[in-house]
This record gives C-alpha cells, sequence and structure tokens, in this order.
C-alpha cells in the first residue's frame, strides 16, 4: 500500500471503522533514519489503534524506527517481510527476506527488544522456488523464536523476478488452507490472514479458522466494506452513513488547507466512497476533473455529491 495509505486515507477510514486496526504505508528505516521522520511519522491522533510498518533488513536500524514508533505513539511496529516490487528487493528488504530467515529473527528481536509496544511481521507463503507448506511452516518456526507471535499472512507467495507488484497480488495462487494449517499446527501464535477477501462475508468465513483479518486493496478501492465489517464485526449500531463521511472529510480538508496541504492529496482517497452506488462514477468524475483546478477549494467534496444527485 506504498503511496496508498497515507495519513488522510487513514484519517478516512477510520471514519469508516471506529474499531479496525489501521496501518501505515510500508516506510523503510533509510527514509526515516536519513530522511525527515517527522514526515513519515506523523498521523493524526483520530487514527488509533495505528500500527507503522517498517521495511528494512538491518537489525540495529529496525531497533531504532522501533524506538521511534513507541515514542510517536503508534499502538504496534510492523515489519513487512511481503513486499514484491523490485525496489524493495534492491534496498534487500520485503519479500526477499523469506530467503534469509535467521535474519529475519536478528530483525523481529531486534525490534522486540527496543519497543514496549507490540512487534509483529506480516510475510508471504514464500517465494520463487522456495514455496511449500513445509518452507512457510519452518520460516515461521524460525522467526517466532525472536519472540513475535503475530504473523499476518499473505497467502500467496511472491515472484520475484518477471512479475509486477500487481501481478504478483494476482497470479500466484491463494492457499488459505496454508494459513489455516499453520494456526492449526501453532496454534500459540496469533495469525491473521490477508489476500483474496473482498466482502464481510468472506472475512466471517476467515475468521472462523484464523484470529485475524487483514484487507488490502478493497478497502482503499471500496472502502464502505470497512463500515460493513464495523457493523457485522464490531458494532452493530454504529451510526454513519456516506453522506455524514463526507461533512466530515469536509470539515477535514478544511484544516488540512489551513496548514498547507492541497485538497486534491486528500480527495484522492474517497474516489470509492459511493462505488456501486448510483451516481459513482460522476461522484469520480468530478474529483478526478475538478481536484486540481483550486488547491483550496474546501467544498469540493460537497460538490462532487450535487453532482452526482
Amino acid at each position: 500500500m506504498m503511496d496508498w495509505t497515507d495519513r488522510h486515507c487513514r484519517y478516512f477510514h477510520r471514519l469508516l471503522s471506529p474499531s479496525a486496526l489501521l496501518y501505515t504505508e510500508m516506510v523503510t528505516t533509510g527514509a526515516i533514519i536519513h530522511g525527515d521522520a517527522e514526515r513519515f511519522l506523523a498521523y493524526n491522533q483520530e487514527e488509533h489503534p495505528l500500527a507503522l510498518q517498517l521495511g528494512g533488513s538491518d537489525p540495529e536500524d529496525l531497533a531504532r524506527c522501533a524506538k521511534l514508533a513507541g515514542e510517536y505513539g503508534y499502538d504496534e511496529v510492523n515489519l513487512n517481510v511481503g513486499c514484491p516490487s523490485d525496489r524493495v528487493q534492491r534496498g534487500r528488504f520485503g519479500a526477499c527476506l523469506m530467503l534469509e530467515p535467521e535474519l529475519v529473527k536478528e530483525c523481529m528481536a531486534a525490534m522486540i527488544g527496543a519497543v514496549d509496544i507490540p512487534v509483529t511481521i506480516k510475510t508471504r507463503l514464500g517465494v520463487d522456488d522456495h514455496y511449500s507448506y513445509e518452507y512457510m511452516r519452518d520460516f515461521v518456526g524460525k522467526v517466532a523464536e525472536s519472540g513475535v507471535d503475530v504473523f499476518v499472512m499473505h497467502a500467496r507467495k511472491a515472484i520475484l523476478a518477471g512479475l509486477s507488484p500487481k501481478q504478483n497480488r494476482e497470479i500466484p495462487p491463494l492457499h488459505h488452507d496454508w494459513v489455516y494449517r499453520l494456526k492449526q499446527e501453532m496454534p500459540t501464535l496469533e495469525i491473521v490472514i490477508n489476500g483474496g477477501i473482498d466482502t464481510v462475508a468472506s472475512a466471517e468465513e476467515q475468521l472462523e479458522h484464523v484470529d485475524g483479518v487483514m484487507l488490502g486493496r478493497v478497502a482503499y478501492q471500496q472502502p464502505w466494506v470497512l463500515a460493513e465489517c464495523q457493523r457485522v464485526l464490531f458494532e452493530p449500531h454504529t451510526p454513519i452513513d456516506r453522506d455524514e463521511v463526507v461533512e466530515k472529510m469536509t470539515d477535514y480538508i478544511d484544516r488540512q488547507i489551513s496548514q498547507g496541504t492541497a485538497v486534491k492529496h486528500v480527495s484522492r482517497h474517497v474516489m470509492g466512497l459511493f462505488q456501486g452506488l448510483p451516481g459513482a462514477r460522476a461522484w469520480r468524475r468530478y474529483l478526478s476533473e475538478n481536484a486540481w483546478r483550486d488547491d483550496n477549494n474546501t467544498d469540493l467534496l460537497k460538490q462532487a455529491l450535487a453532482a452526482m444527485q
């Protein structure tokens, strides 16, 4: 979700689900240590509970960034060992780290030793030819020796050469059954499943086998699924509708513009709010055609709502 789930997106998602744990986009240790840490770590207080997702492979650097996460008030810090992009591979982090379980164990141990907040890991089933249930199980078992006990399992392998990140989310076959088996064989671990889950009903089905469900692209492209999950999985009487979300996001845009943020940096995240409903295309068209015209248009969302109605 790099370049997608920034703090504006997460504020929007929090309106839809007050209870879900939100994750940042993956941030590299190098960006935090050698760049503008405040830019990468700042968030809205309304986003809690919130996890910082890190990318990196140096235990000392990861421990340093995990410590910063604790100081900034994050509720969890997560190491991404699942992203297959070329940019990630060149930096020796992401899915390619599944080939180095001992190093991942050292990274997790260093992070755990640096903070008092939960430290978790997101991974895949394997990479390239290193792909079998046994390989995945042994990888998880080795990494768990660090003390980490929460594994977010993207139920596909990663193909490091020849497939784009988008293709890596679609072409490798899903093996939810491997994740179920892992939970059965390692019941003391908290297993969260990810991949191919795009409805509340499918999330409910997964929760019969594992401890949690992570939603990725569907939560961005069809964000109302978060509101449906809130009602079904958390609180059936959560009072929220799309018009109310537009009102609250308009207030948020007003505050952000006063701080120098262009409206287009916020409005791009709400394009899918009316996905599947009459007028959704008009909503998207109005935002895409008008968001760039005036960086200070505090009424953009209300205008788009009027256009679709």
